[in-house]
């Protein structure tokens, strides 16, 4: 059955984007069909992160106005013969996506895909929202620190509100994905650690994805940072966490550059 997981923060600059498209690269490795789906309207950074900004000629707008039809819109990625993108549109505002319109696209995605990731503009404005109205799952990312982790507690506040599933009396099924995180500076007291956050989120630890200069390049190049460098250390920590949403028991580390040096285990398991 296709899933709906967005991929959303209350704070921008966390990483969102990036981790959109390196789950979604990661779950069509795993055999996985997928679609990921840009909600940032006016901004539209998913498609320069996926390689394809030169390929988009239509977008989630002109599905969601019938302007064009899904297939239209809908670009294969080059890499991987069972990744898709759904582009954002540049010229337009939030305000030309419509609910009911969203709907209708989120159920056409559905039936052609084993997951559909909606990658979702910071903040609580419509955009937002709309990007995690039907979603079945969601992963909120945060940065180890005091004001990311603050802004993610709104967001897991307006997931169970928001959606359909909460209308309903059901629960999204939500996951905190911390990215930037650097070990040695949360043992001097630079940034939270990952007790701290899981404390005051309250929420099942998805994943931990190391402070990298790899994911700035793998972005430079217009490549996921899971294909762009399988081997490196958050290629590994996102793939990780891939696994976990496919229901895989991995345990929780934070992969480090191989230079001889043993993983840091955490001894904790993905909720």
């Amino acid at each position: 059955m296709a899933k709906v997981l967005v991929v959303t923060s209350g704070k921008g600059g966390v990483g969102k984007t990036t981790s959109t498209a390196a789950l979604g690269a990661a779950l069509a490795q795993g055999g996985q069909s997928v679609v990921v789906v840009d909600f940032d309207v006016g901004l539209r950074n998913l498609d320069l992160v996926m390689g394809a900004e030169r390929r988009v000629v239509f977008d989630l707008i002109n599905v969601v106005q019938g302007v064009a039809k899904l297939p239209q819109a809908l670009i294969r990625d080059k890499r991987l013969e069972n990744l898709w993108l759904l582009p954002a549109s540049q010229t337009r505002d939030k305000d030309a996506l419509t609910d009911e319109g969203v709907g209708r696209v989120i159920g056409e995605l559905r039936s052609r895909f084993d997951w559909i990731l909606c990658d979702s503009p910071a903040g609580i404005e419509r955009g937002a929202t709309l990007a995690m109205r039907y979603a079945d799952e969601a992963v909120i990312v945060t940065n180890p620190e005091v004001s990311s982790v603050r802004d993610s507690d709104r967001i897991i506040g307006m997931l169970d509100s928001k959606t359909v599933r909460a209308e309903r009396g059901e629960r999204v099924e939500k996951h905190v994905l911390i990215t930037r995180y650097d070990p040695a500076r949360a043992a001097r007291g630079e940034m939270l650690n990952i007790d701290d956050i899981l404390e005051i989120l309250a929420t099942p630890l998805l994943g931990i994805i190391p402070e990298s200069q790899d994911v700035l390049k793998a972005s430079n190049v217009g490549t996921p940072v899971t294909l762009n460098d399988a081997d490196s250390a958050p290629a590994r920590a996102y793939i990780d966490a891939s696994r976990r949403l496919m229901g895989e028991q991995v345990a929780m580390v934070v992969p480090v550059e191989r230079r001889g040096f043993m993983n840091r285990l955490l001894g904790r398991r993905a909720a």
